[in-house]
């Protein structure tokens, strides 16, 4: 089954309202889905050289109005946390962790924390959170506790940012499917016509009809 890549990162609100629809529109075309973390802090300000729409200002606005119309759009739960100095480091090691042995475990721990953050308002970045929510799904916290703080995970997450970057990953959320890249949240619509006919023909149409 050919595989849909997901690029996410935890602290965006696209890439949650994204997370919460993809695998669903992936199964409809036969299609799985591949998760694959990255860390936007590194594409956007090292690479990129520009800061996040959080701290962008006007942006900054219109995210806090935007992030709740398009949870509406898609039917699910949003809270705009208002925290700052969030990071995702952490819960992206994890992640890796969990999927190197149970990926199925992986997928539910990836929308339990991206329910903490962007439905309860809660804070990723602590290490020892990021446990208890892999605990309460099942997970070895005394193992994963001490994979955290090992330089072979740290170098897990390097690479997969690495190797999202290598594949012109610069935001999330991002899909690639059979080679053709698809950035944001509100282009769903367009992996979706991609995934049916692998080609634009058409696709304006589609657009102009989803009215």
């Amino acid at each position: 089954m050919r595989a849909v890549d997901f690029y996410f990162d935890f602290i965006s609100p696209y890439a949650y309202i994204a997370s919460t629809q993809i695998d669903a529109l992936a199964a409809r075309h036969g299609r799985r889905v591949a998760w694959r973390p990255v860390l936007i802090g590194v594409t956007i300000m090292k690479i990129m050289g520009i800061k996040p729409l959080i701290d962008t200002p006007l942006k900054a606005d219109y995210l806090r109005h935007d992030g709740p119309r398009m949870a509406k759009i898609y039917g699910v739960p949003y809270r705009h946390h208002g925290l700052t100095g969030i990071n995702s480091v952490a819960a992206s090691r994890a992640f890796l962790w969990l999927k190197e042995s149970n990926a199925a475990l992986a997928h539910r721990f990836a929308h339990r924390i991206f329910a903490r953050l962007w439905v309860e308002g809660r804070d990723i970045t602590p290490a020892a959170d990021v446990v208890a929510e892999a605990v309460a799904l099942g997970a070895d916290g005394e193992a994963l506790t001490e994979a955290l703080a090992s330089p072979q995970l740290k170098q897990a997450l390097a690479l997969e940012v690495d190797h999202a970057i290598a594949n012109g990953v610069f935001g999330v959320p991002y899909f690639i499917a059979d080679g053709e890249p698809i950035w944001g949240g509100d282009r769903l619509w367009m992996l979706d016509h991609w995934l049916v006919h692998g080609s634009w023909d058409g696709a304006g149409a589609m657009m102009l009809n989803r009215r």
